[in-house]
């Protein structure tokens, strides 16, 4: 059986407010493409709510522009709620993800005029990445970055989708075991330590720290390889500072960046090579699960050393036009293979207007 990990397929994200804050990921990231939308059990997440099952609405959602996607998932049966304490970069977990912008002094300034939270003023990495930081309406911080390839162009003003995440590690050697190694990010773009001037505007940002920028060192494989485009994991190690677990004490579903998603095929036999590495299934569904009425996939979890989530879903089924009747069994494709773009771009008659 072929069993891979193609990278990235989406960033999970806690809200409060299904319905408003999907509809700010609409009308400020072009997240308008939704591949399922629906209220349901999340039986699959006992351990990380305390033993309770949950009730949750979740949507699966994309941009055309290229990105990978995001599932905004807002909690039914409490309200999802933000953490007592504020969160410092190096803390443990996925502290920020990035969005990317065709112009990025253009989005700044859209950004700045439209009532949004900007932090500072743009800024360059070490290895000349420009970006600047926001905050959505519930606080959870972005960064906006150039972007450099699109599946369709965008305008001067319009955005792509997500392109990463930054995540917080206590050892980024034994993070680096799961992420380049195992993962597939084994291309090392920056591995630096010092005080850097593109964090000084976020909380904690002045500290000294260890930071490593990962990319795919192969083409990104899977159906939607050409949409998702290529994608990056920043491991951000704080020095002499003893940092705190973002979901400490808290439930999946809490408002915050609640797991990193990755596209996989082959679950079972990747599973069993995963468990001989350290990196067990925590949750696993078994079987495909029904995301809405057309959506068929398999899940599972493992955490990283630092307990961050690293949900893995292998796709069975999936809407191409749902209001045409027109689907993807994705059993009967070949797993290494891309869709054809005339098939992504059709997702276009589907999309969500506001």
């Amino acid at each position: 059986m072929y069993k891979t990990i193609n990278g990235i397929q989406h960033i999970g994200v806690g809200v409060p407010n299904h319905a408003e804050s999907w509809k700010w990921y609409r009308q400020n990231f072009g997240m308008d493409i939704c591949f399922f939308n629906g209220a349901a059990e999340a039986a699959l997440m006992q351990i990380y709510t305390k033993g309770e099952i949950i009730n949750k609405q979740a949507a699966m959602i994309s941009n055309l522009h290229g990105g990978c996607a995001m599932e905004v998932v807002s909690p039914i049966s409490f309200e999802a709620t933000n953490a007592k304490v504020e969160f410092e970069l190096g803390d443990l977990g996925i502290f920020s993800a990035s969005v990317k912008a065709p112009n990025l002094y253009a989005a700044y300034q859209k950004f700045s005029s439209n009532g949004t939270e900007v932090l500072g003023g743009i800024e360059s990495s070490p290895i000349g990445r420009e970006s600047f930081y926001i905050k959505d309406p519930n606080g959870l911080l972005f960064q906006i970055t150039q972007g450099k390839s699109w599946f369709v162009k965008p305008k001067k003003v319009e955005m792509g989708g997500p392109s990463g995440v930054t995540i917080g590690v206590s050892d980024i050697q034994k993070s680096m075991a799961l992420y380049a190694d195992i993962l597939g990010y084994d291309k090392v773009m920056l591995d630096q330590t010092g005080v850097f001037d593109d964090f000084k505007h976020i909380a904690g940002g002045q500290k000294t720290f260890r930071r490593v920028m990962l990319t795919q060192s192969n083409k990104p494989g899977g159906g939607f390889a050409n949409l998702t485009g290529q994608t990056y994991i920043e491991l951000v190690q704080a020095l002499n500072y003893a940092p705190k677990k973002i979901y400490e004490d808290r439930l999946w579903g809490d408002i915050g960046f609640v797991h990193l998603g990755f596209d996989v095929r082959g679950m079972k036999e990747l599973g069993e090579e995963l468990a001989t590495k350290g990196f067990g299934f925590t949750c696993d569904t078994d079987d495909a699960l029904t995301m809405g009425v057309s959506t068929r996939v398999h899940c599972t979890y493992i955490e990283d050393p630092d307990g961050t989530l690293i949900e893995l879903i292998e796709v069975f089924k999936i809407p191409i036009i749902e209001k045409l009747g027109i689907f993807l069994n994705v059993e009967k494709r070949d797993p290494k293979k891309p869709l054809p773009n005339f098939m992504l771009k059709a997702m276009k008659f589907g999309r969500i207007k506001d």
